[in-house]
Parts: C-alpha cells; sequence; structure tokens
C-alpha cells in the first residue's frame, strides 16, 4: 500500500521532465501508478468481500505512540477501485484532450497525480489524524487543479472560493477528530468504530464539527456554493474531482463514521435534512441552467446530497443503497463529465441552446452519453436502476423519519430523470430553429474513457449481484435486520418499482414543461449561494475596513502604549492573583556583582533613549542595551547566546544606519509635554513589570531544571554544547519553522523597495571588474578617476575605483581586503565547531554576512556585486531546501533530526563527527546569509542607486553635472 502511495508522488515529481520530452503523451506515462493501484485492489477483492481487512501500521515515534495505519477493508476497497480506476481512465483522456503545446500542462500533470495519491491515502488510513493530513491535501490539489487558467479571474475566484469553503470545514473537523480521539483513548479509526465512546456532549459537539468537515467537501447545503464554480476547472478535473474523487470523500468519512456515531443525538437530523435539501435544490437549480457542465454541476450536488442522506440514516440496508450508489454515480456521471469534454472539444461551446444535431454528427459520442444518462436516470438494466431501487427499498422499511425521506428522494430522483433528459436534448437533438452545430471528428481514444465507463454501468447493471458480497462486508456493520436485502436487478413488482417508475413518469413531465419550469423558477428565484457567499466577503471587506480604520490610526507610539499597556494589566493582574512569590525562595539580586554593574550600565542606556532627538544617537544606544544583554549572557556563561546577541545586534546597528540615509537627522515628531508625560511612566511601568515577572518566575521555580538532564544527554552523545544540540537536533522543526518565517519576513521587506527587478544596479561596470591590487592587466581604466593618467591606479578592492574620491578610504580598504577572508574563514570554523564550542549555523552565517557588509561599506554596490555575484535568493532557498530535507529524513526513523553520524579520521584535523545535524546547520547557514544579503543590498545597494538617480535627475535640472558627494561616476 505504501508503495503505491509514494509512487503517485514520486512520478508527480517527474512530470515535468515528462511532459518536456513526450508531451501530452506523458499522461500514459502518469497513468500508471494508479492503474498499478487498480490491479492491486482487484487482487484484494476476495479478501474485503470475506470481511477482513488489510493492515500496514509503522510505529512512527513508538515514544510518544505515534503511529500511521493503513487499513482496506470493504469500504475502503470499494473507495480504492473508484479514486485509482477512474484515475486511470481519466488521465488517459487527458493524452486526447490537451495537446502538446497547452500552457502550464506539467504542472497540471503533476497536480493530477498527486491528487489521486492523496484521494488514495486518505481512504486508506486508519489513523483520524494522517486522514485529515491527506483530506487537507487534497484540498491544495484541488484548489491547484481548479486555478489551472491562473490568468482568469474566474479560475482564481473559484479556486478561492473552494479552498476558503473546504479549509474552513477541514479544521472544523480536526478539532472533532481530536474530541473523538481523546474521548475514546484512542485515534486508529477501526477501533473507534468497534468501540465508540459513549455519547457524552463532548462527543456530540465532535460529531457535529466533523460533519461541518465532510459536508463541506461534499458541497452539501449550505456549504454547496463552491461545486458549480468549481467548473472553471477543465473537464478532466471535473470528471475526477468532482464525480469520482473528491467530492465522495465526505460521503465516505459519513459512510465510515456511521456505524459508531449514527445513534449519537444529531447526527441523523443534521444528515438526512441537510442531504434532503440538498437533493431537491440541486435538482431544482439544474432545471434552468444552458451550460451542459454546469447542469451537471448541479446535478452533482444534488445526487451528493442523495448520498449524503442515504450514507447517513445508519441501518444495514440504507448504507449498502449509499455504497452501490457511490459506485453507481461515479460511472456515469464521471463519462457525462469526459462527453461534455468532448462536445465542447468537438463543437467549441457547452451552451445547449447554440447545440444542435451533435447525436447525427457523433453518434459514438451520443450513444456513450445516452448509456450514461441513462443509468443517472435509473432506467432498467443499468446500474443506476438497481442502486435507486435498494434506497427506496431500504427507507420504505424504515421508521417514520425515513417514509419521510423516501418522498423527498422520490421527488429528487424525478428531477434527476427531467435534468437528465434535457441534458440529452439540449446536447445531441437536433432544435426546431437551430442550424446544425458544426463539430469536427474525435478519435477512438478520445472516447475510449467515457465508453468504458458506461459500459461498466450497463454491464454492473444486471451483475449487480457482483458486488453484493464486498458492498454487504461493509454494510453488515450495521444491526443486522430480519430479512436483509441482498443487490439485484430484480426484485419482482413491488412498491419500490412502482417509486421508480413515478419517480421517472414525473421527470418525463418536468421535461415535457420545460420552458414553464424553468420561467417558473427563474420567477421563484431565492439568492444564490454564490451571492451570498460575494456578500458576505464584501460585508466582511467593509467591516474590516471600517475597524482598521478605527483602530489604525497611524500612530506608533499608540500602538506601542497599548501593547505595552494590556502587557502591564496582564502581567499585573496574575501577579495579584497567584502571588507567586509566596512560597517560593527568595529572589537573588545578582549571582556576582559583576551582574549588577552590567545590568546598571544597560538600564543606563535605555533611559538616556528617553531624552535624545538625534536618530543617530537613539540607534546607538538602543543598540548598546543589546550589546549589554550580551555581556549580561557572557558573565551568566552562555557563550553561544553572547555571541549570537553579539553578531545580531551588530547587524541590526548596521541597517539601521544604512535606512537612516534616507531620514532626516533629528526627530520630526513634535511630542507635547503632556505625552511625554503619559509616556515616560507608561515605559519605566511596562519595562518595571516585565522586570519583576522574571525575577519573580525566576525564583518561584518548584521543578528541578531541565538543563542537568540535556547536558547528561548531549555528553552521552560525546557533545558539549548543549545549546546547539538543542537547536539543531532536538528542536530542529522549531529552529526550521523560524528560519521559514526569517526568510518569509526578509523577502517581504525587500519586496517593498524592489518594485521591478531584485538585480537592479548590482552588477559593477565591466570595466572595473576584477582590478585588485593583485591584478596582472595594466590597461589604464576609461571612465574611472585615476591618480595619475599614465599608471593606472590599483585598487584594493574589486569595485572600489566606482566610488568617488572623497567617499573613498584607503585604510579601509586595505583592512577590508586583509580581513574578509579571515572572516569567511571565522564563519566556515564556527559552523562546524558548533557541536563542542560556541558556534552554530545561525552565528556562522551572520559572521558571513558581516564580510559582505564590510566589503560593501569599504567600496558601494558594485564591490558587494562582485563580492557577492549570486542573488540572495539562490542562498535562501537553497538553506530552506537543505535544512527541510534534512528535517524529513530524520523523520523517517522516528526522532526529530539525528538521523546519521558519520566518524571519521583527517591527519591533520584529526577525530571528527559528520552527520545531519550539521548538514542542517549548513542549511541554516545558508539561509542566514541569504537574509543578511538580501537586506543589505536592498537597503544598501538599492537606495544608493536611489540616491544616484536622484542626485542625477537634480543634476540635469540645473543643467550640470552632479556635485561632489552627490553622486559616484
Amino acid at each position: 500500500m505504501t508503495a503505491l502511495i509514494v509512487a503517485h508522488f514520486v512520478l508527480a515529481a517527474f512530470a515535468r521532465p515528462l511532459v518536456r520530452r513526450l508531451g501530452a503523451r506523458a499522461f500514459l506515462v502518469l497513468a500508471l501508478p494508479p492503474a498499478a493501484t487498480t490491479c492491486w485492489a482487484f487482487t484484494q477483492w476476495e479478501t474485503a468481500a470475506s470481511g477482513s481487512s488489510v493492515d500496514w501500521s509503522w510505529a512512527w515515534m513508538p515514544d510518544y505512540g505515534v503511529s500511521v495505519d493503513l487499513r482496506l477493508d470493504a469500504l475502503a476497497e470499494l473507495m480504492v477501485l473508484l479514486a485509482s480506476g477512474v484515475g486511470t481512465l481519466v488521465l488517459l483522456y487527458c493524452a486526447s484532450y490537451f495537446s502538446d503545446t497547452t500552457p502550464r500542462l506539467a504542472g497540471f500533470a503533476g497536480n493530477l497525480l498527486a491528487f489521486a495519491g492523496a484521494m488514495l491515502a486518505l481512504v486508506l488510513s486508519d489513523d483520524l489524524i494522517s486522514l485529515y493530513v491527506f483530506w487537507e491535501l487534497t484540498t491544495v490539489f484541488s484548489y491547484l487543479l481548479i486555478g489551472y487558467d491562473s490568468e482568469q479571474r474566474h479560475s482564481r475566484r473559484s479556486a478561492l472560493q473552494a479552498l476558503t469553503v473546504t479549509t474552513l470545514g477541514g479544521l472544523a473537523m480536526l478539532i472533532g477528530f481530536l474530541i473523538v480521539g481523546q474521548e475514546a483513548g484512542t485515534y486508529r479509526v477501526s477501533a473507534i468504530i468497534a468501540d465508540p465512546p459513549a455519547a457524552s456532549t463532548a462527543v456530540q459537539v465532535a460529531v457535529l464539527l466533523i460533519l461541518c468537515g465532510a459536508l463541506s467537501k461534499s458541497a452539501v447545503w449550505p456549504f454547496s456554493l463552491w461545486l458549480p464554480n468549481a467548473m472553471a476547472a477543465p473537464t478532466p478535473v471535473s470528471a475526477y474531482l468532482h464525480a469520482a474523487a473528491m467530492v465522495k470523500a465526505g460521503v465516505y468519512l459519513v459512510a465510515r463514521l456511521a456505524p459508531a456515531f449514527a445513534d449519537v443525538p444529531g447526527w441523523r437530523p443534521v444528515v438526512m435534512t441537510l442531504g434532503a435539501a440538498t437533493m431537491l435544490l440541486g435538482g431544482w437549480r439544474a432545471l434552468r441552467l444552458h451550460d451542459l457542465k454546469i447542469v451537471l454541476a448541479y446535478g452533482t450536488v444534488s445526487q451528493l446530497g442523495f448520498l449524503t442522506l442515504l450514507a447517513g440514516v445508519g441501518n444495514r440496508d440504507a448504507a449498502l443503497a449509499a455504497a452501490v450508489m457511490i459506485l453507481g454515480h461515479a460511472l456515469f456521471k464521471a463519462p457525462l463529465f469526459l462527453v461534455t469534454g468532448i462536445v465542447d472539444h468537438a463543437a467549441g461551446t457547452r451552451d445547449l441552446r447554440r447545440l444542435s444535431g451533435v447525436g447525427r454528427a457523433l453518434p459514438q459520442v451520443c450513444a456513450v452519453a445516452v448509456l450514461a444518462a441513462a443509468s443517472m436516470a435509473a432506467l432498467p438494466p443499468l446500474l443506476g436502476f438497481a442502486a435507486k431501487e435498494s434506497a427506496f427499498e431500504a427507507l420504505l422499511h424504515g421508521d417514520t423519519a425515513d417514509r419521510w425521506a423516501l418522498g423527498v428522494t422520490v421527488a429528487g430522483s424525478a428531477l434527476t430523470a427531467a435534468y437528465t433528459a434535457r441534458f440529452i436534448w439540449g446536447g445531441f437533438l437536433r432544435k426546431p430553429g437551430v442550424a446544425d452545430t458544426p463539430v469536427h471528428r474525435v478519435g477512438p481514444a478520445f472516447l475510449a474513457a467515457p465508453a468504458a465507463l458506461a459500459l461498466c454501468g450497463l454491464v454492473l447493471g444486471p451483475g449487480v449481484g457482483w458486488t453484493d458480497r464486498l458492498l454487504s462486508a461493509y454494510a453488515d456493520a450495521f444491526p443486522a435486520p430480519a430479512h436483509p436485502y441482498h443487490l439485484a436487478l430484480w426484485h419482482g413488482w413491488g412498491t419500490a418499482l412502482l417509486l421508480s417508475a413515478a419517480a421517472t413518469a414525473g421527470g418525463a413531465v418536468l421535461f415535457a414543461a420545460r420552458d414553464r419550469v424553468s420561467r417558473l423558477s427563474r420567477r421563484v428565484a431565492w439568492p444564490t449561494a454564490d451571492g451570498v457567499f460575494g456578500q458576505l466577503l464584501l460585508g466582511l471587506e467593509r467591516l474590516s475596513l471600517q475597524a482598521t480604520g478605527f483602530v489604525q490610526r497611524g500612530s506608533l507610539s499608540v500602538y506601542l502604549a497599548t501593547t505595552l499597556l494590556v502587557m502591564l494589566a496582564g502581567q499585573l493582574a496574575v501577579l495579584i492573583a497567584d502571588r507567586p512569590w509566596q512560597g517560593a525562595s527568595a529572589p537573588r539580586l545578582w549571582d556576582v556583582p559583576l551582574q549588577g554593574a552590567v545590568a546598571a550600565l544597560t538600564c543606563a542606556a535605555a533611559l538616556l533613549c528617553l531624552t535624545v532627538r538625534r536618530r543617530m544617537k537613539a540607534v546607538v544606544l538602543a543598540g548598546l542595551t543589546g550589546y549589554g544583554t550580551a555581556l549580561l549572557f557572557v558573565v551568566q556563561g552562555g557563550p553561544d547566546l553572547a555571541l549570537t546577541q553579539f553578531c545580531v545586534e551588530t547587524v541590526s546597528m548596521i541597517v539601521f544606519v544604512l535606512v537612516l540615509r534616507r531620514m532626516p537627522v533629528h526627530f520630526q515628531e513634535s511630542v507635547s509635554t503632556w505625552r511625554r508625560a503619559v509616556r515616560i511612566p507608561v515605559a519605566l511601568a511596562a519595562a518595571a513589570t516585565l522586570g519583576v515577572v522574571v525575577w519573580v518566575a525566576a525564583a518561584a521555580r518548584t521543578a528541578s531544571p531541565a538543563g542537568a538532564a540535556m547536558v547528561e544527554e548531549t555528553a552521552h552523545h560525546g557533545l558539549k554544547d548543549v545549546v546547539a544540540t538543542i537547536l539543531v537536533d532536538l528542536r530542529s522543526w522549531d529552529t526550521m519553522g523560524e528560519s521559514a518565517v526569517l526568510a518569509a519576513a526578509a523577502i517581504g521587506v525587500t519586496s517593498l523597495i524592489y518594485l521591478h527587478r531584485r538585480a537592479e544596479g548590482t552588477a559593477a561596470p565591466t570595466e572595473v571588474r576584477g582590478r585588485t591590487a593583485w591584478s596582472v592587466t595594466a590597461e589604464p581604466l576609461t571612465g574611472v578617476p585615476q591618480g595619475d593618467e599614465g599608471a593606472p591606479e590599483r585598487g584594493w578592492l574589486a569595485a572600489g575605483a566606482t566610488l568617488a574620491p572623497e567617499h573613498r578610504s584607503v585604510v579601509f580598504e586595505v583592512v577590508t581586503r586583509l580581513l574578509f577572508h579571515p572572516i569567511l574563514v571565522l564563519s566556515v570554523y564556527l559552523l562546524f565547531c558548533a557541536e563542542n564550542m560556541p558556534g552554530g549555523g545561525f552565528v556562522g552565517g551572520l559572521v558571513a554576512g558581516l564580510a559582505l557588509i564590510t566589503r560593501y561599506l569599504a567600496g558601494g554596490r558594485f564591490e558587494l556585486a562582485e563580492a557577492a555575484p549570486l542573488q540572495p535568493g539562490l542562498f535562501t532557498g537553497l538553506g530552506l531546501f537543505v535544512s527541510t530535507g534534512v528535517a524529513l529524513f530524520g523523520l523517517s526513523d522516528g526522532t526529530v533530526l539525528h538521523a546519521w553520524t558519520y566518524h571519521g579520521h583527517w591527519p591533520l584535523v584529526g577525530d571528527f563527527e559528520f552527520g545531519t545535524p550539521v548538514v542542517f546547520d549548513c542549511g541554516v547557514y545558508l539561509l542566514v546569509l541569504g537574509v543578511v544579503l538580501d537586506i543589505v543590498r536592498a537597503l544598501g545597494a538599492k537606495i544608493d542607486r536611489q540616491i544616484e538617480r536622484a542626485a542625477a535627475e537634480k543634476a540635469a535640472a540645473r543643467g550640470a553635472g552632479p556635485e561632489p558627494g552627490e553622486a559616484t561616476p
């Protein structure tokens, strides 16, 4: 099972080279994993039909009780056959539907196959958490598939709508899963069904939350708005996701959990009421639409309501009817969507008002469509008839609520027959007054997939008994009635047959009066769900604008004061209520007097910030507080933290200085005396409260510190640097998340500055590249200031000559030249010594960034481009890729990161260890280096270019060259 799931994702990753080499024929190769899965599922038919199951479990993190569990039973067997079998045919259909020149075909192909893998894993999952993971994966891939034509606004809106509705439902479902798992004491689905938790209030709430997720996924009212809009996706997506796979996930979940929770109060009223309403509303809406695909979409909504109703009734015969109806629906709705794609491909339109005579021009296509439509309308001897009759029979012999649902089902079946007839009439028959639609012929390969599905519906009608053992194996999970129902095409004359005939006759009447029905439907039309959704979004946007305008007044001081006052009130309330100092040891002022001295100096620097008027002085004083904190780390014995704090503070101060170049020297905000009288007490009170809280918390410890155990554990592995070990091994996922946030923040900041290309203006002029003190070329540099025209001036930096003479410092250039490479070597040393000495990838990347910053400060933006010719995004992306890949590799053996270590010996170096934590740290090193380089290029090189451009424009306006110091030559 796992190999088949992994094969889907692995081959999906190679979709791009396959499409590049084979074009649309790549879909034939991509169809291999679902085809192999279908064959494997058929080999397990007998096992599932006998009531047994195929189980697979992997103890992922046994110490935490976390495992991955898969299970193939009767219901999963049915869903695997549908997801993989229909997926195979849809992928084969895509080879004819798309051309080799179709844009973005590789991404579409990979997403479609990956979706098939996620759907396969979903129906095989026997664990609530893994089920939710794959549930959301199908949501993500469906979003990408629906928004395939991202250049169209309607496609983007439809994809976002589907993502919003299904994701919100999925989050509610996750909460329900967590509650059920806690109440049941296990997250194994099979164990919960075998021994469900008692129907407490918590379980009732959990069941309703789970139903929110299931109903939103299956587009049951009031969540049905997203499915018709999802028809913006290509037709193969509609046939697979919205007829056979994704939308069945909600029905599958209802059917899976019904044996355990059908008797929980609230389950049946919600499922049956909303299912019945969806069946009627979807069918009624389909009677007045003109796009063949949209007609099928609303018909799908109607059928999903019917399936949800049957799956949630909670008795054996209804469960059997739901299972066979799931099978029948896939075998008639998927080919109808595929046929619609053929008609659209051949005629260039799906508007049934413009189509005429297509059936005569494409008789084979028409025959397939009629065969599938007859099954949807429940005409004998097709599978749809046998499935619909089993549903009538199950509801007929139920309780009062079931009989009420029976009447709704008959009415919904009449609507189904009516819009089915309207589909065939609109798509294939001749219409008076409408000229025959010109079409081009289609090849047999194009028609093969819908024809195979429609023929399956024809064969399984008389042969529905072949599926009885498999589907009954699932239905037998419910209490058995006195006379259990068994699937067969003919059960003799009876009430169920009479109801089927009445539904067909009702559909014929509605179709005959289609014009009157359409006018009536428009006259009594209520607001569409899509319109309501749009109004809700508009109202939410207006509310957010009003709230933002009320709260966000544009004053940074007000925001900061509000934050500090809220923190102050909360902390004081906790201190007064809990009184944590009672029973705690007496707080110490310091461990050594030097700590008090450093703290006093740091506080003095912070207090001086209140009186400054110059921006640069404020930056320096703020930086001193950071350096004071680093000194406290040194005194306390934390060299790792101190080293990192020193580097961060240095980089921060440089960044501040770069920004302050474009800002006035003095603070320009005029602060009245009373405002200052309010701000200073708030700041001092917040600082004092936070200091007291930290002081009291340190003295109120009741448990033994965890540091001793961590030191012992790291020493056991031959390591000494506890901090680095925690960051790259025990908490690697936290570190990776923080690294991703750091990268996103840097990209966001620089994107505000680089409105166009991020590499704008960073390359050095060709004539100055490589001209250093050791250059062997002796030609004079053109366009560069020269000390003596007879002998070319040599610079200590590669692009130092690009600076104006008044901006150059020979001493600074020489020092930079001498220190640049040693600083880089130091950064690499800090990277690789982190296991036993202070260092690590983060501080190593900062030190390397400081080396590049030094080159920039000494030689300008062209010097920075020569020192780091690669784009910062390459370092950032490569760092994230390495860190994430190593972290995922560590998960393979149930650990966090420490999955592999190599012990070796080098003659000069001696014994050494090289493992996954070091590789992880290398990713952090590259990430931090890329972030620093990106910020320096944005706030340094980009702003330099803006200053030069402004100076040039100013000089051009005066009609003269730039004054000295205004721009670089």
